[in-house]
C-alpha cells in the first residue's frame, strides 16, 4: 500500500520548508522511520522521516525547494505499484525490482577556474602509504549513517564519510567524528577539497561580468522578515536609555573566577540573572500583548538573542527567575551553541515572556532592538567602557559603564513603568550582591 510523503509541521511556527537533500533516491527500500530527506525551517535542518515501508518512488519537488506544509513532496509504495494517480500525471513506470544500493561517494564540488601564476617546480618527498580506516557503518541499503550536521561539516571541510568511523548510536557519523577525523589527519579528503600549497586568488568581478548575484531567502530569513514587519510597524514603540555603572559586578566576576572555572561568569550572565530579577518585581512588563487582552506572566521565560550564519534566533531560558546565576550561565552557552549549530529543539526557542539582545561583544556602544511580539519589551545591550568620571571626593576615577536601551510597547507599558523596571535593574546590576538575596 502506498504511503504519501507530506511537507511536516517540523516546528510550531513553521509555514513552509525547503527540501535541503533527499536521503532516499528514487527506488531506494524504505522502513518505517528511516531519514527521508533534511528540510530546513524557520528555525532549524530537521530531518523529515517515513511513516510508511516501501520503495522511494517518487521525488515530487526536487532539492532546494520550498514546499508548504502538509503540501505533498513524495511517494513511497511497493515496486509494481502504480501510482499515477497519486501524483497527478502521466504513469510512472513500476520500478523492476529493487536494486541494490552502493554506498555513495561524496560529492565534489565544482570550482571554478581561476587563473594561477606559474610555479616553479618543487620537489616533493614521497608520502607513506596511510593505514587503512575503518569503514563506517552503513545503514539499511548501503548508505551511511550520519547525521545532518555531521554530513554538513564533511561536505565543507571535504571529508569522505566511508572512511569516517562512527561514534554515535548505532555507529552513526556525528559531529565530533568528523573533528577527531579532521583534527588527527586521519579524514579521507575529495580531491576537489584537497588543501593547495598556494591559496586561490580571491574572486573579482572582470569587466563585463555581473554586478550581483541574488541567492533566494532562507526560511530563517523569512520569518525575521515577516516577524519584524509585524513589530516595527503595528507596535508604538518608545525607547528608554539608561548608563549603568559595573565597578562592583567586576569585583564580584573577579572574585568569583579566584574560586575556580565552575564560578566563572560572563557579564552577559549577570545581565540575564539581573534582569530575570528585575521582571519578576515588575509582571507588568514581563507581558504578552494578545490584541482584546493582556497576559501578564508570574514567572520568567528570558530569550536570549543569538546571531548565526543564517540569521537571528531567540532561544529561550524557561524559569529564569529560579535559576542561580552560574545555572543561567551553562545554560546560555549550552543554548547560544546549539543555536550556531542549528540543533535546537521546537520547544527551545518558543515561549519566551521577554527578550534580551547584546551586541557589546561587537563594540556598539548603544542601539535600539525590535520587540518580539507578542512580548512587549525587550532590553538591547551596548558595550562595556572605562570612562572617567568625577568620584565622590571631587577627583576623578575611571568606572566601568554599560549603556542599555529598553524597547517598549506603549500599549502596554507606560514611560513610568518602563522606567521603574530600570531603576530595579539599575540597582540589581550595580550592587550584584542583591541578587543573591
Amino acid at each position: 500500500m502506498s504511503t504519501k510523503v507530506y511537507m511536516e509541521a517540523l516546528s510550531p511556527t513553521m509555514e513552509e520548508g525547503r527540501l535541503v537533500k533527499w536521503l532516499k533516491a528514487e527506488g531506494d527500500t524504505v522502513k518505517s522511520g528511516d531519514v527521508l530527506a533534511e528540510v530546513e525551517t524557520d528555525k532549524a535542518v530537521m530531518e523529515l522521516v517515513a511513516r510508511g515501508e516501501g520503495i522511494m518512488r517518487k521525488h515530487l519537488i526536487p532539492e532546494g525547494a520550498t514546499a508548504p506544509v502538509t503540501s505533498l513532496v513524495g511517494i513511497i509504495a511497493a515496486a509494481d505499484e502504480d501510482i499515477s494517480a497519486l501524483i497527478g500525471g502521466a504513469a510512472v513506470p513500476a520500478a523492476a525490482a529493487p536494486v541494490a544500493a552502493v554506498a555513495p561517494v561524496a560529492p565534489v564540488a565544482p570550482v571554478a577556474a581561476a587563473p594561477v601564476a606559474a610555479v616553479a617546480p618543487v620537489a616533493v618527498a614521497p608520502t607513506p602509504p596511510t593505514p587503512a580506516t575503518p569503514a563506517a557503518p552503513a545503514a539499511d541499503g548501503g548508505r551511511v549513517r550520519t547525521s545532518p550536521l555531521a554530513r554538513r561539516i564533511a561536505d565543507e571541510q571535504g571529508v569522505n564519510l566511508s572512511g569516517v568511523q562512527g561514534s554515535g548510536p548505532g555507529g552513526r557519523i556525528v559531529k565530533r567524528d568528523i573533528e577527531a577525523a579532521v583534527t588527527s589527519g586521519s579524514a579521507n579528503l575529495v580531491a576537489a577539497h584537497a588543501p593547495s600549497a598556494t591559496p586561490a586568488p580571491t574572486p573579482r568581478r572582470v569587466a563585463g561580468g555581473p554586478e550581483f548575484r541574488d541567492e533566494p531567502l532562507t526560511q530563517i530569513r523569512k520569518t525575521i522578515a515577516r516577524r519584524l514587519a509585524e513589530s516595527i510597524g503595528p507596535i508604538p514603540t518608545f525607547y528608554l536609555t539608561a548608563e549603568f555603572d559595573l565597578s562592583r559586578a567586576s569585583e564580584m566576576r573577579t572574585a568569583a573566577a579566584e574560586l575556580g572555572d565552575a564560578f566563572k561568569v560572563s557579564f552577559n550572565d549577570i545581565i540575564l540573572k539581573a534582569t530575570a530579577t528585575a521582571l519578576q518585581q515588575h509582571p507588568e512588563v514581563n507581558a504578552h500583548w494578545l490584541g482584546d487582552k493582556i497576559r501578564y506572566f508570574d514567572t520568567v521565560h528570558l530569550g536570549m538573542a543569538v546571531a548565526t550564519d543564517d540569521g537571528l534566533i531567540v532561544p529561550v531560558i524557561f524559569n529564569a527567575e529560579q535559576k542561580r546565576m552560574s545555572e543561567i550561565s551553562a545554560e546560555a552557552k549550552a543554548l547560544a551553541k546549539r543555536a550556531r549549530e542549528r540543533k535546537l529543539k521546537p520547544e527551545e526557542f518558543t515561549g519566551s515572556t521577554f527578550s534580551v539582545s547584546n551586541l557589546g561583544m561587537m563594540q556598539i556602544d548603544q542601539f535600539t532592538a525590535i520587540i518580539n511580539p507578542p512580548e512587549v519589551g525587550i532590553l538591547a545591550i551596548g558595550a562595556i567602557e572605562d570612562k572617567v568620571v568625577v568620584g565622590a571626593d571631587g577627583g576623578f576615577e575611571v568606572k566601568k559603564k554599560l549603556r542599555v536601551t529598553m524597547s517598549c510597547d506603549h500599549r502596554v507599558i507606560d514611560g513610568a513603568v518602563g522606567a521603574k523596571f530600570l531603576q530595579t535593574l539599575r540597582r540589581l546590576i550595580e550592587n550584584p550582591l542583591l541578587m543573591v538575596f
